[in-house]
């Protein structure tokens, strides 16, 4: 495997895990919209993420165009193995996208109601797509030669549904750490509330799905449980408990409001790590390795130079958009 190989997987790599970090809090927050029916609370809760939320999918866009520009073989491969829960996220991206902006344009209490339920049914199916996608991928993609080779609905199986209902209970807990966050007095004590119940769930999604995966394959069995493997690998869920430990103790004690939001995405990062510490050096289980998957180094180096200019930008222009729109909201000025 080519240096370049490694650098652009890293890169994706990267443009993955902040894409769900950041919209994965932002889809958290339609995942929580039918605990707080009030309209005073949704307002607010929307305006919390109404300045960056468009901002946070640029990262979606980054991932899926790097990964058909570096790794074309396995583009090629997972979309037809995929098509089904990748058509119904985006559908539902745009579905939500559109419900953010028309339920404020709404002129009757029965409008503003069905556009919240389709803000709500939208971050719903993207989160539950997207988990379904990620289980999809790390139970295995039937190839044979460069093509899938499997059928309709091989990524509709009961660990892919596992997965898809953790990542809901995931995203919903981003959600409840990021309007703990921004939020103040009696909306923010329900949050921490939501936070508790989505942070159990979101925990016991991780054990679930982390018993499941080393008896999706051999290898990954072999990775976790093989020796002298399982001295590399038991730091992760060592953290993974403390961490849990942590966030237990943060959403009870006030006072440090930053912090269960900073152990959420501390938590998501080493599901990230053993995401990849189970499939490497794969890219699709257990057929396609990176290398085998990767692009010319030609086109590799061609992109990086863009990749080196473009992404110093996203990061840049993200990060000033979350440094201007910091600290608490105030009930009486919306974004809208």
């Amino acid at each position: 495997m080519t240096d370049l190989t490694m650098i652009w997987a890293l890169i994706l790599a990267f443009a993955v895990f902040v894409y769900v970090v950041l919209d994965g809090f932002d889809l958290g927050i339609g995942i929580l919209y039918p605990f707080f029916p009030e309209k005073k609370d949704r307002d607010i809760m929307m305006n919390s993420v109404a300045p960056v939320w468009d901002g946070n999918e640029t990262w979606l866009v980054l991932g899926g165009g790097g990964l058909f520009a570096a790794f074309p073989l396995a583009y090629s491969i997972i979309l037809p193995a995929l098509y089904p829960p990748i058509i119904a996220m985006l559908l539902a991206l745009i579905f939500r996208g559109v419900a953010f902006e028309f339920r404020w344009r709404a002129e009757t209490a029965i409008g503003r109601k069905a556009w919240d339920g389709a803000f709500i049914a939208g971050s719903v199916v993207a989160a539950f797509a997207q988990g379904i996608a990620l289980g999809a991928l790390l139970q295995g993609i039937e190839v044979e030669g460069r093509a899938y080779a499997g059928g309709w609905w091989d990524w509709l199986t009961p660990f892919t549904v596992l997965s898809g209902v953790a990542v809901v209970a995931g995203y919903g807990f981003l959600g409840a750490c990021w309007l703990n966050l921004k939020l103040e007095g009696e909306v923010q004590a329900h949050v921490r509330r939501r936070a508790r119940a989505f942070g159990i769930a979101t925990v016991a999604g991780i054990v679930a799905v982390s018993l499941a995966t080393p008896f999706l394959e051999p290898v990954y069995f072999s990775r976790w449980f093989g020796w002298p493997e399982i001295l590399w690998v038991s730091p992760v869920p060592v953290a993974v408990a403390l961490l849990t430990l942590g966030l237990g103790w943060s959403l009870v004690t006030d006072g440090r409001d930053w912090l269960p939001f900073v152990l959420a995405l501390a938590l998501f990062g080493l599901c990230f790590v053993g995401l990849g510490v189970s499939m490497w050096p794969y890219v699709i289980p257990p057929s396609v390795t990176l290398a085998e998957a990767a692009a010319p180094e030609s086109s590799q180096m061609f992109m990086l130079v863009g990749a080196a200019v473009l992404i110093p930008i996203i990061l840049a222009y993200t990060a000033y958009a979350y440094w201007v729109f910091r600290g608490k909201m105030d009930p009486e000025e919306g974004y809208h």
